[in-house]
């Protein structure tokens, strides 16, 4: 237990550094625009104005706010301060405060989410990374989530080609790091935390029988990750050849689950 609430602590601030600069940050960069695209296309085949959504680690409120302009109510949890600072400034300058709620709340402490009968609950880039036993997460989900809602997670799997691909350049270390079971210390603005990385089966088996798989799409298997930013800027059209092939082989094995990120989207079926 203290070494959860250590781990949390450290999130915490170290997303907190990182909040004054995360939008501007995302802004002027081609990858993570891309990616946020098609996290947003796989999430408007369930997901329709009117709904009532719970976005987990919503981080500065990017996703929030999309959400909430297009009609849906939306109740927003993280566990930083700096980034609800930030979604709070647009839920003023939007003016959606009869759409959009938010909480700061742990993804290891749901039980503090009132049951709001959510039609979607949502979780972007890697947010659950950050959490070493997913059933920790999973287990609030039949509480929070209505019969027959969809969950949608976008999270970083063990295998992705470009880090793999980095063994033939001498960065052993760097190609290997996702496969160690007991995670990897990652930063951020000098914060040092855990990562832990886990496959679309590892996924399932935590979210149990109650949930059926509807789609699986691989996000970046062979376009490059967000840390390689220069990329699009230096090759343009080889960028826009690999996100071609990216979009239309990412719902086929191995590509959609062997990538920087995966998107899993099931719907809650619970058993009568």
């Amino acid at each position: 237990m203290l070494e959860i609430k250590d781990q949390l602590k450290k999130v915490e601030e170290a997303f907190s550094r990182q909040s004054p600069l995360y939008d501007a940050y995302e802004e002027d960069h081609v990858i993570l625009q891309w990616m946020r695209s098609q996290v947003r296309a796989h999430a408007l085949e369930v997901v329709k104005p009117g709904d009532h959504i719970l976005e987990l680690n919503a981080g500065t409120g990017i996703d929030a706010v999309f959400f909430a302009r297009m009609g849906c109510r939306v109740h927003a949890t993280d566990i930083s301060d700096g980034m609800l600072a930030q979604l709070r400034g647009k839920v003023n300058s939007y003016n959606l405060h009869d759409r959009l709620t938010i909480q700061k709340c742990s993804l290891t402490e749901l039980e503090a989410v009132e049951p709001g009968g959510y039609d979607y609950i949502f979780s972007n880039f890697g947010g659950l990374n950050c959490v070493q036993d997913l059933t920790l997460v999973t287990k609030q989900m039949p509480r929070l989530l209505k019969s027959r809602g969809f969950l949608t997670l976008v999270m970083m799997p063990p295998f992705c080609p470009w880090e793999l691909a980095l063994v033939f350049r001498g960065h052993f270390k760097t190609a290997v790091r996702r496969l160690r079971r007991r995670g990897v210390l990652s930063h951020i603005e000098r914060v040092h935390f855990m990562s832990y990385y886990f496959s679309p089966r590892q996924t399932l088996k935590a979210l149990g029988a109650g949930f059926r798989k509807v789609k699986l799409q691989g996000l970046a298997s062979l376009s490059p990750p967000p840390y390689m930013e220069n990329f699009p800027k230096r090759y343009p059209r080889l960028f826009r050849v690999l996100t071609a092939f990216d979009q239309r082989l990412s719902g086929i094995p191995p590509f959609n689950r062997w990538a920087d990120h995966f998107i899993l989207t099931v719907q809650y079926q619970p058993s009568t």
